[in-house]
């Protein structure tokens, strides 16, 4: 299933900063949308992040930054829309061991994470940020566990993205897999289903890199990283530089 080896932009990757993280971007306003907003303005390739529930956390915008500047000979302006509107779910609905947590992870879920309702918000956004930033000539996009959902429904016919990245993502669907027109990347953890992840390579009818990190857990590379441990930034800073390795190849 996984295609794995030498990872080029491993060794341009930075250490992950652990504890206190301060971005190195800033935030601009879209019509309303607070989006931030990372790398360099002559960069021509853009990378489209959705972030997953937790919203802005420090280790997904570390992780936007890592893909905006750590390769200088190859770097990108990068975007991650705040979908929620500073309203993200809170950590502390996690386990949803109760019947209360369960109603309001399924209220965000029909609500303000409805991947349908998303995926219709992400051609537009993408245009309006290329109006704005008009020295991107092409779009890629990345998904964190809910985004990678998003990731696979804007990926199909009429996606205004090159290629495309999920790290360890949600809801899994193998039927997704058959409709996707651009290169794919897909970081999967060891708590995704394995057969999904399979199944979901064997439908692929596009250049695809699809590797499980099976001592991982869904979401090393975003919000739930703890970074103090050796292994989890081990993995994290590896997952990125793999990320670069598939940019690299199609922006």
């Amino acid at each position: 299933m996984a295609q794995q080896g030498h990872s080029e932009a491993c060794c341009t990757v930075p250490p992950a900063v652990v504890g206190d993280y301060k971005p190195k971007g800033d935030y601009i306003d879209l019509d309303g949308m607070q989006v931030y907003t990372t790398g360099p303005s002559t960069a021509t390739s853009a990378i489209f992040i959705i972030y997953d529930i937790f919203g802005f956390s420090s280790q997904a915008l570390q992780g936007a930054d890592i893909l905006a500047h750590a390769d200088q000979h190859h770097q990108y302006q990068v975007f991650m829309p705040d979908f929620f509107y500073g309203k993200p779910i809170h950590p502390s609905i996690f386990p949803p061991d109760n019947e209360e947590k369960k109603k309001q992870l399924g209220d965000f879920f029909a609500g303000p994470a409805s991947p349908p309702d998303t995926a219709k918000k992400v051609p537009d956004l993408v245009q309006k940020l290329g109006d704005k930033y008009t020295g991107v000539k092409k779009w890629a996009s990345l998904g964190m566990c809910w985004g990678g959902k998003i990731v696979s429904l804007t990926s199909q016919s009429g996606t205004p993205f090159s290629a495309a990245a999920e790290v360890h993502p949600a809801m899994v669907d193998p039927n997704d897999a058959t409709g996707f027109k651009i290169p794919v990347c897909m970081l999967a953890s060891g708590d995704e289903k394995a057969e999904d992840v399979e199944n979901f390579k064997k439908n692929l009818r596009v250049e695809n890199h699809v590797e499980t990190f099976g001592d991982q857990i869904h979401g090393w590379m975003a919000a739930r990283a703890d970074l103090k441990n050796e292994r989890v930034k081990s993995e994290y800073e590896r997952g990125y530089g793999t990320l670069l390795d598939f940019y690299h190849r199609y922006l």
